[in-house]
């Protein structure tokens, strides 16, 4: 293969820097983009610029937390990627290009770009690999090529000398690692990081032979990220790490391709079409996404990479630019989509919000309804799949509702990251992973178990212009050997103001001693006079949601409760819970959520 020589017309339309970073300051496209940026540029001038311990490493080892260290850690690259653009913009700002290079050394000396939580402390970190020393390695090798020569020699030197000591050397003499067989984000994010560094380090006829040898491996990473996902396209971890590990992907994709004069495209798989897809299949309206597994309810969408594959495919739509993530969104302050936001954002006309969509994903098992109304736009979501997946949850049979924006049956998503998160015995203690902050059932006491055999069984699934039906067969979700069946049917009916009937049949050899139906809610439920109801009022101006059932069957219980969520704040969220009160071996429950407006007095 023949490679073109390193340019930055890789970057800017004829290599022209100084015009595309003219055409972003003067253009009112850019204008909210550039306001932050300066916002974070004045924030960070202010503030000392703090450095790593030994004493912050080590917390995560003797008390399993993460966010003392993780919090400098981002922030410093928040400062890298904040002044790096603001010098590309402000090329006669010496303030801020000085706060650049005192950035860059400083991420330059720090002993290890690895997190806490990948490294061990009884042993050498010189071998290490993990996301986030990838991502530095990639940033200051695309740095140095874009500022070029405004970057002191003595910089430029260790930058190309750490990727070498960092990336390259490890990966090529150390490995393998785990992650190069990983049929999840870390693949794409590791290798897609380290082929990139070395498309745009290694230039030489010297070098021929040792990028040859990265980019094998490289691909061959690439290769095993997309067994991770069916022909539906789905990411199994959901919307985030869709942006996370697919973007890495396409970083790197798009520089072999240039790189190669357009012999090496992987936007021709057909099956890399099909994930570029799925974030538009994600959205309930507004900026509430199915956000199963690891995700956090709520996204903004990464203009560079959504617009950039719109201009490859043809069915991909442009993102609503409402929905457009802020500068500073992204808490780990990553160089690459921050980057790619700018350089990527002339495409096609993008649409005032995302076109109605229903569809069943069948490899993953996903349902998803968007439908646009007068009152406004309504989404469900509900997920079979198994136990088994990348960051897992037990959530075999978890469904939710929104409307505009506003969840009304949640998901409570991704929690704080922390040790015990992350192992076996330990991750299903955590409401937002195991089943009992799900709305699915907890059957004589007993939870869903993990595992790959714990997995729904699909019996319909069937998309009308009136009505969408989903049912799956749920039994192996939960160690019970009484349990001889249980079958959860949903009914989407798609009116002006949409209703969502669910059915759930159990049968037992014999009679259980308890069964609880719990739905899970951010808002504070109401127990209504009339028997038979519960409202979830919704806030200022949105719909309600009325919860129907059978009084006479069912005995509801509601209560508040918390959570640590991904940030390590306190969230309350609340369970509605309904004790069946005529426990049998055979039970059907019936429920009904209906949108309402209700008119004000």
């Amino acid at each position: 293969m023949k490679l073109q020589a390193i340019s930055l017309g890789f970057y800017y339309p004829g290599g022209d820097a100084e015009a595309f970073w003219s055409k972003v300051w003067s253009s009112p496209e850019y204008a909210d983009d550039l306001a932050e940026i300066r916002a974070e540029g004045e924030r960070l001038l202010a503030a000392p610029a703090q450095e790593l311990s030994y004493s912050t490493f080590s917390l995560f080892h003797t008390q399993g937390s993460r966010l003392e260290f993780e919090q400098i850690y981002f922030e410093k690259r928040r400062r890298l990627n904040t002044f790096a653009l603001l010098s590309l913009l402000e090329p006669e700002s010496e303030c801020n290009h000085r706060a650049l290079l005192d950035a860059i050394w400083s991420i330059c000396s720090e002993l290890t770009w690895c997190l806490p939580a990948h490294v061990s402390l009884d042993k050498s970190v010189s071998a290490e690999i993990d996301l986030f020393l990838a991502e530095t390695g990639f940033t200051l090798a695309e740095l140095r090529l874009l500022l070029g020569d405004r970057l002191p020699e003595i910089l430029r030197s260790r930058i190309a000398e750490l990727v070498e000591e960092r990336l390259f050397r490890p990966f090529l003499e150390q490995g393998p690692y785990s992650w190069e067989e990983a049929e999840h984000n870390w693949s794409a994010v590791c290798a897609g990081s380290i082929g990139s560094a070395a498309l745009l380090l290694l230039d030489s006829e010297e070098d021929a032979g040792r990028l040859a040898r990265i980019l094998e491996k490289t691909e061959r990473s690439m290769e095993f990220y997309l067994r991770g996902f069916g022909k539906d396209g789905a990411c199994l971890e959901g919307l985030g790490y869709w942006n996370y590990g697919f973007g890495y992907f396409v970083y790197y994709a798009d520089l072999l391709l240039k790189r190669s004069g357009g012999q090496q495209d992987w936007f021709h798989r057909e099956q890399v079409r099909s994930i570029a897809g799925f974030q538009q299949k994600c959205f309930l309206g507004g900026d509430a996404v199915a956000n199963f597994s690891d995700a956090l309810p709520h996204a903004a969408v990464h203009l560079g990479l959504s617009r950039y594959l719109a201009s490859k495919y043809e069915e991909v739509e442009p993102p609503p630019i409402r929905l457009r993530a802020d500068y500073r969104d992204d808490h780990c302050s990553r160089w690459a989509p921050a980057l790619r936001n700018l350089l990527w954002r002339e495409v096609r006309e993008a649409r005032s919000d995302w076109g109605p969509i229903d569809v069943y994903l069948e490899d993953a098992g996903w349902f998803v309804s968007r439908e646009g109304a007068d009152a406004g736009v309504f989404g469900w979501a509900a997920k079979g799949g198994h136990n088994d997946e990348p960051h897992n949850h037990n959530d075999l049979g978890q469904f939710m509702l929104a409307h505009d924006g506003e969840f009304y049956l949640s998901d409570l998503g991704c929690g704080e990251y922390t040790k015990d998160y992350f192992r076996d015995e330990g991750r299903y203690d955590y409401a937002c992973n195991g089943s009992q902050g799900h709305a699915v059932p907890i059957i004589d006491g007993v939870l869903q178990a993990a595992g790959r055999s714990r997995q729904a069984q699909i019996r319909e699934a069937k998309i009308t212009e009136m009505e969408d039906k989903l049912t799956m067969e749920l039994s192996s979700a939960y160690p019970l050997d009484e349990l001889t069946s249980f079958t959860r049917s949903w009914g989407w009916h798609k009116s002006k103001l949409p209703k969502l009937a669910l059915q759930d049949e159990f049968c037992f050899k014999a009679a259980p001693g308890s069964l609880t139906e719990r739905f899970v809610t951010l808002l504070p439920p109401v127990l209504a006079a009339e028997s038979g109801l519960i409202v979830l009022p919704g806030r200022e101006g949105k719909a309600a949601l009325e919860l129907r059932y059978n009084a006479d069957l069912l005995r509801p219980e509601i209560s508040r409760r918390t959570f640590r969520d991904h940030f390590g704040r306190d969230a309350v969220w609340y369970t509605v819970d309904f004790h069946a009160l005529q426990l049998k071996r055979t039970m059907r429950f019936q429920f009904q959520f209906q949108f309402v407006l209700y008119k004000l007095k």
